[in-house]
């Protein structure tokens, strides 16, 4: 039985009066007027291994939901379970420290910093980490070999393309070995070959075994995942599960559940 890494346990997000938790408690949100619920009792979890795709129309709460599985905002009400941690319960420091080692992250914009080379910026979190120069050397070589991206390695990010700055950052987000990859919009910024080649460098990660959540509304783009979470209006709506199918099958499937869902159609899928 696969390995649950990632658990969302009834967690609802609200902005507005009272939309907080008091210091970290698990203690559920008091409505009032004003609220926005951005998130409502969204249940779900990842296994081991799997490359999602999260979907839904502008405004369904997707980015939230991913704002609130990488730390990065905290969820009013429920919890969240990394590897069996319940990051809703960890303080300032303890977050910094997960976030760093166990989560990896891959924007819309690359956020390399111009300052590093593209080795360097690959291999910052083990540099912090103490990892030796040995190992660093290694995995940062191999990564790059394997991602087509060997020959930016001593090259600045203002030096070399998109795309190879998007690869770049994929092997970032990789290289400390987290338990989950959280990708927000990974392709927006790219040519259409530029995105091809980051969403071949994401499946060949994933074969390795990195497990993968990303945010897109590109239906070409969640063809390439295995399973795709629908959601509409805070909720979860739906979702389908790619199998044994051809991408392009996928694609068309996927693309029909997005029309129902925008159309505001109850889920059958």
């Amino acid at each position: 039985m696969a390995k649950k890494i990632l658990r969302v346990c009834d967690v609802s997000k609200f902005y507005g009066q009272k939309a907080y938790r008091r210091g970290g408690k698990h203690k559920d949100v008091q409505e009032a007027s004003g609220i926005t619920r951005a998130l409502d009792h969204i249940n779900f979890f990842v296994e081991e291994g799997e490359y999602i795709a999260i979907m839904g129309p502008s405004g369904s709460g997707k980015s939230t939901l991913l704002n609130c599985v990488s730390t990065i905002d905290e969820p009013s009400s429920g919890h969240i379970l990394i590897s069996g941690n319940d990051i809703t319960g960890m303080g300032i420091k303890e977050l910094a420290r997960f976030r760093r080692e166990e989560l990896g992250f891959v924007f819309q914009d690359a956020n390399l910093l111009d300052t590093l080379t593209i080795r360097e910026n690959i291999a910052l979190a083990l540099t912090i980490s103490r990892v030796s120069s040995k190992e660093i050397d290694m995995r940062v070589e191999a990564l790059a070999k394997n991602l087509s991206i060997e020959e930016t390695l001593d090259r600045y990010p203002y030096e070399v393309s998109g795309g190879q700055r998007q690869r770049a950052a994929a092997a970032r987000a990789v290289i400390t070995k987290p338990h989950l990859v959280l990708a927000d919009e990974p392709t927006g910024a790219l040519d259409s070959k530029s995105a091809r080649d980051l969403l071949g460098a994401f499946s060949f990660l994933n074969s390795l075994g990195a497990t993968i959540m990303m945010v897109t509304h590109d239906a070409n783009v969640a063809s390439y995942c295995g399973r795709i979470i629908f959601i509409r209006d805070g909720k979860l709506w739906g979702q389908l599960t790619k199998g044994e199918e051809r991408r392009q099958a996928f694609f068309e499937r996927i693309v029909e559940t997005v029309t129902h869902l925008e159309e505001g159609e109850p889920n059958d899928c």
